[in-house]
């Protein structure tokens, strides 16, 4: 590979990284062809973008975004050994799940570490937890029904006890009539 060759996947992985909210490194490296084509197309089906990418091109990318001043991303450069597989998604937990779901009948793809948000996960035992998190519509979603449901109780408790009320004024003007 020519060094212009080189520098431009550098800066396509630059660009790339620097405009995602989440990405997760993974190692696949022991998956036939077969299977790797199957993960591709899982990734594909759930709209995330997967790459295998050479560790010192992707290394060269993070390092100028540490110049910039995105520390963050320091604590990716360790894990950047053997071959890695580079997932961007626009859904935090997508790649999450893809993973685990691929590795029902397989051993890999294994995680490396993930980006999100300005945090990062290291190690394989944070799949399970990345594959939980809500994405930013499921949280909205939740405020709001946490938001609505105090108004629902009163509105509810107002009425109950309006026809309570109403029930018991109706009986004892029966009772005073007679």
């Amino acid at each position: 590979m020519k060094r212009e060759q080189k520098a431009q996947i550098i800066e396509d992985l630059r660009g790339k990284i620097s405009e995602a909210n989440f990405f997760y490194l993974t190692d696949s490296s022991t998956l036939t062809v077969e299977d790797i084509n199957k993960f591709r197309g899982l990734c594909f089906e759930k709209g995330v973008s997967m790459q295998v990418v050479k560790n010192t091109l992707l290394t060269k990318a993070l390092d100028s975004l540490i110049a910039d001043g995105n520390d963050t991303y320091k604590e990716l450069l360790p894990e950047l050994k053997g071959p890695t597989s580079l997932m961007i998604s626009s859904n935090p937990k997508a790649p999450a799940e893809i993973i685990k779901e691929f590795r029902k009948d397989k051993e890999k793809p294994i995680l490396k570490a993930a980006y999100i948000d300005a945090s990062v996960f290291v190690g394989d035992d944070k799949l399970e937890g990345l594959s939980k998190i809500k994405t930013k519509e499921e949280l909205v979603g939740e405020i709001i029904g946490l938001l609505q449901s105090p108004a629902k109780n009163v509105i509810s408790g107002l009425k109950s006890a309006g026809s309570t009320l109403a029930g018991l004024m109706k009986t004892l003007e029966e009772r005073a009539a007679s």
